[in-house]
Protein backbone atom coordinates (compact mmCIF):
# COMPACT_ATOMS: atom_id res chain seq x y z
CA UNK A 1 0.00 0.00 0.00
CA UNK A 2 1.29 3.44 -0.94
CA UNK A 3 1.29 6.07 1.81
CA UNK A 4 1.07 9.82 1.23
CA UNK A 5 1.68 12.32 4.03
CA UNK A 6 -0.36 15.47 3.38
CA UNK A 7 0.33 18.59 5.46
CA UNK A 8 -2.69 20.83 5.96
CA UNK A 9 -2.58 24.54 5.27
CA UNK A 10 -5.20 25.71 7.74
CA UNK A 11 -7.61 23.69 9.85
CA UNK A 12 -9.19 21.41 7.20
CA UNK A 13 -9.34 20.48 3.53
CA UNK A 14 -12.42 19.31 1.62
CA UNK A 15 -12.25 15.66 0.62
CA UNK A 16 -12.56 16.25 -3.13
CA UNK A 17 -9.76 18.86 -2.99
CA UNK A 18 -7.55 16.51 -0.97
CA UNK A 19 -7.74 13.99 -3.80
CA UNK A 20 -6.76 16.72 -6.27
CA UNK A 21 -3.94 18.15 -4.13
CA UNK A 22 -2.39 14.72 -3.62
CA UNK A 23 -2.46 14.06 -7.37
CA UNK A 24 -4.98 11.22 -7.23
CA UNK A 25 -7.26 13.04 -9.68
CA UNK A 26 -7.01 16.00 -12.07
CA UNK A 27 -9.63 18.33 -10.61
CA UNK A 28 -12.01 18.93 -7.73
CA UNK A 29 -14.86 17.82 -9.98
CA UNK A 30 -13.11 14.55 -10.72
CA UNK A 31 -12.58 14.16 -6.96
CA UNK A 32 -16.32 14.59 -6.37
CA UNK A 33 -17.05 11.91 -8.96
CA UNK A 34 -14.65 9.47 -7.29
CA UNK A 35 -16.17 10.09 -3.86
CA UNK A 36 -19.68 9.59 -5.27
CA UNK A 37 -18.77 6.05 -6.38
CA UNK A 38 -18.07 4.98 -2.79
CA UNK A 39 -14.38 4.33 -3.50
CA UNK A 40 -13.09 6.59 -0.70
CA UNK A 41 -12.94 5.77 3.01
CA UNK A 42 -12.20 8.18 5.85
CA UNK A 43 -10.93 6.56 9.04
CA UNK A 44 -12.12 3.18 7.76
CA UNK A 45 -15.68 4.25 6.88
CA UNK A 46 -16.94 4.77 3.32
CA UNK A 47 -17.47 8.51 2.80
CA UNK A 48 -20.03 9.77 0.27
CA UNK A 49 -20.00 13.47 1.25
CA UNK A 50 -17.91 14.97 -1.53
CA UNK A 51 -16.85 18.10 0.34
CA UNK A 52 -16.66 16.75 3.88
CA UNK A 53 -14.02 18.45 6.01
CA UNK A 54 -10.87 16.41 6.55
CA UNK A 55 -8.84 17.40 9.62
CA UNK A 56 -5.36 16.59 10.89
CA UNK A 57 -5.07 13.07 12.24
CA UNK A 58 -7.54 11.55 9.81
CA UNK A 59 -6.64 8.83 7.31
CA UNK A 60 -8.19 8.74 3.84
CA UNK A 61 -8.01 5.53 1.80
CA UNK A 62 -8.67 5.09 -1.90
CA UNK A 63 -7.76 1.86 -3.71
CA UNK A 64 -4.26 0.96 -2.51
CA UNK A 65 -3.35 4.51 -1.40
CA UNK A 66 -3.53 5.76 2.19
CA UNK A 67 -3.35 9.52 2.84
CA UNK A 68 -2.26 10.57 6.32
CA UNK A 69 -3.39 14.14 7.04
CA UNK A 70 -0.84 16.02 9.14
CA UNK A 71 -1.33 19.28 11.05
CA UNK A 72 -0.21 22.62 9.64
CA UNK A 73 3.40 23.10 10.76
CA UNK A 74 3.33 26.89 10.44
Amino acid sequence: MQTIDFELEGTYVELNMLLKLTGLCDSGGAGKAIVATGAVAVDGQIELRKTCKIHAGQVVTIDDVEIHVLPDSR
